[in-house]
């Protein structure tokens, strides 16, 4: 039992750094995307669309990073999508440098690919590690994801302040991603080890299965709803400030870090509160207080407004990704497909909510256009009666 405990110790700490790893890339990047938009000379759905690639490269590679990561395990998972997202990355920067669009987005599709098997992988793994400490931590991995987004997001906004252009920033992130990645999957027990009751050679019958699960595709739906929450403040908050208000790109940086700070204090101490009150009645809060947060974004007179409303969207949004993820694996004996399913299903939102809020941005202004992130809190909120945790006799007797 102490090496048992040893290996999952082991393994909580190197998916806490790939998660943070994860975070502090993506919002490294996603601070300067005024910068991005200036550099290439974009309008609001040229963003959009460019921010679409990155996208396109996660959706498309969704089918195969489950079935994927359950056959070469979850280091190897993150191994690959490290290396690919860092490569990515180094392509973006290049590309910014010399004012080339399209190659600008062939290195987002790239890095969207390598972030799509690494966010797999680390949620597979994740759930692994709940199941061996036996305790609820999968909302503390995704603190550490947001933790990450804030220093990236610090990053940005220093950069910004300091008149770091947007393709040396980038590319001094792309360095820590090609070293660390690798390097902290090495940690990872190995994929025998971790799931000995899930072997290598599970049946396409199994796969399928997984996509057949009521309560996994609802919940893929909730986890989806927030997602998209998420994904659209991730792109479009600093943007909000900067066109919507007329802010300067520094105040923007500042917005969407008020965002991510709220996500990773929620995620922080969110688990008490899934203890004390339950999923249901926490994701349905959640997505009020988000809900209010979006409305004062979209409404409120001033800075001051707008930078609460980042506040309360952040802190309302935070648990639905990392408590959907909980609820795909309360099925132990077959987590890791379910997991895959859902976190499958929740990437869409990164898909559809950047170019559908760039192309309504046009259409009626860029606040105006966040109305389509109520609407999706609201579907998220119905949806969460999926996520109550399965009676164990349930458990044992569901079949895939």
């Amino acid at each position: 039992m102490p090496e048992v405990d040893q290996v999952a110790e082991r393994g909580r700490r190197a998916v806490a750094v790939v998660f943070a790893l994860n975070g502090l890339a993506f919002a490294a990047w996603a601070s300067r995307t005024p910068a991005i938009k200036d550099a290439l000379g974009l309008d609001a759905s040229g963003l959009g669309l460019l921010l679409m690639c990155l996208s396109i490269g996660s959706v498309i590679s969704l089918p195969l990073s489950g079935p994927l990561v359950d056959r070469i395990g979850g280091a190897r998972g993150v191994l690959g999508g490290a290396l690919l997202q860092g490569s990515g990355f180094l392509v973006v920067a290049s590309a910014l440098a010399m004012g080339t669009t399209w190659v600008t987005a062939l290195g987002l599709f790239v890095a969207g690919v390598g972030d799509s098997v690494w966010d797999v992988s680390m949620n597979v793994q994740g759930a692994d590690a709940e199941r061996r400490l036996g305790r609820s931590i999968m909302a503390r991995f995704h603190a550490a994801w947001s933790l990450g987004t804030m220093v990236g997001a610090a990053l940005g906004t220093a950069a910004a302040a300091a008149g770091v252009s947007a393709p040396l920033q980038i590319a001094a992130v792309a360095v820590p991603v090609l070293i660390i990645g690798p390097l902290a999957s090495l940690r990872f027990p190995s994929h025998d080890d971790t799931t000995p009751e899930q072997p290598r050679g599970r049946s396409r019958a199994s796969m399928l299965g997984a996509w057949r699960t009521p309560r996994t595709l609802v919940i893929g739906i909730m986890v989806l709803a927030f997602a998209f929450s998420e994904g659209v403040a991730n792109s479009w908050t600093a943007v909000v400030i900067t066109d919507g208000l007329g802010g300067t790109e520094t105040a923007g940086a500042i917005g969407f870090s008020f965002f991510v700070a709220a996500m990773t204090a929620s995620r922080t101490f969110g688990v008490q509160l899934v203890d004390r009150y339950g999923r249901v009645v926490l994701l349905r809060a959640s997505a009020v207080i988000a809900a209010g947060g979006v409305t004062l974004v979209m409404f409120g007179p001033g800075l001051p407004w707008v930078l609460t409303g980042a506040l309360a969207w952040g802190g309302g949004t935070a648990l639905g990704f990392p408590t959907g993820m909980s609820a795909a694996a309360d099925n132990t004996d077959h987590a890791a497909l379910h997991v895959s399913v859902v976190s499958s299903i929740a990437y869409i939102a990164f898909l559809a909510g950047p170019p559908l809020v760039g192309f309504l941005a046009d259409a009626i202004g860029i606040r105006e256009s966040l109305f389509l992130v109520l609407i999706g809190l609201v579907v998220g909120g119905v949806a969460a009666a999926s996520a109550r945790p399965l009676e164990a006799e349930v458990v044992d007797d569901e079949t895939v």
